[in-house]
């Protein structure tokens, strides 16, 4: 079973997209993925089409409450098993920053729902390094970071790797690595050069599979609806599906 925390310090990366297609095309291969929304700002529950979901009935009931996290699973219309979240949830660095226990608190949940024994379980991290991310990290064995075919998101995979070589030092535990580009757009230079400067800063660690521009992919969250749903023959579903199939072939994710 693997953990992946989808993590980047940087927002418009497609990370959320990355989460929500990831294991929309890992149930459509028979593998049935859980999708844990761990930002405040729910944008993996809307684009899985929960806009409003009471906080008793979301991850923050977890934290607040100790309902276990088996028993606030969703299945959207495609299938994909999200637990959400709501604007509540921002309040967890506030009510237990100060706790001692708290950065395990996410991974002792999991392992309460017998999730160490089953398919992946993603988690959509929210781009501030505090106690939810903390929580998602402990929590994981592996870390996906997408990165967009720009400058400053480059600068931003640097920090996340920097961030990461620290944690495991502290910690002595050691997290697989994937970065995966995302908005590539073959016909802008900038593009090509940012893989490039990827390829040589994470040598093996960047995956060949390059998410394109896509509109589909930019609309989709809109109808609350992952790629294959809404447009399956597009070129965001096939760079998810290949994707996907990479990460498997690769043994990042368990198939």
């Amino acid at each position: 079973m693997a953990v992946i925390a989808v993590f980047n310090q940087k927002g418009g990366v497609g990370k959320t997209t990355t989460t929500l297609n990831l294991a929309a095309a890992l149930g459509q291969d028979g593998i049935a993925p859980v999708a844990i929304d761990l930002d405040p700002q729910s944008h993996l529950s809307i684009a899985a089409g929960y806009r409003y979901t009471p906080a008793m009935r979301t991850v923050f009931a977890f934290y607040q409450h100790g309902v276990p996290l088996s028993q606030l699973v969703r299945v959207n219309r495609s299938g994909v098993r999200v637990v959400p979240s709501s604007l509540d949830l921002s309040k967890v660095d506030a009510l237990y920053g100060s706790d001692a226990g708290i950065a395990r608190r996410l991974k002792e949940g999991i392992d309460a729902a017998g999730w160490a024994q089953k398919p992946p379980v993603l988690i959509d991290c929210c781009p501030m390094l505090g106690v939810l991310t903390l929580n998602a990290l402990m929590a994981a064995d592996r870390v996906l970071i997408p990165v967009s075919a720009d400058f400053l998101s480059l600068q931003g995979a640097h920090r996340i790797a920097a961030a990461l070589d620290a944690l495991e030092k502290r910690t002595g535990r050691v997290f697989q690595r994937r970065v995966v580009i995302t908005r590539f757009d073959a016909r802008r230079k900038l593009s090509a050069q940012i893989q490039w400067d990827l390829e040589m800063a994470f040598p093996g660690l960047v995956c060949e599979t390059r998410i394109h521009e896509s509109v589909p992919l930019a609309e989709s969250p809109m109808h609350g609806q992952d790629v294959f749903t809404f447009a399956p023959d597009s070129q965001g579903a096939t760079d998810y599906r290949t994707l996907m199939e990479e990460l498997v072939g690769s043994d990042f994710i368990d198939g």
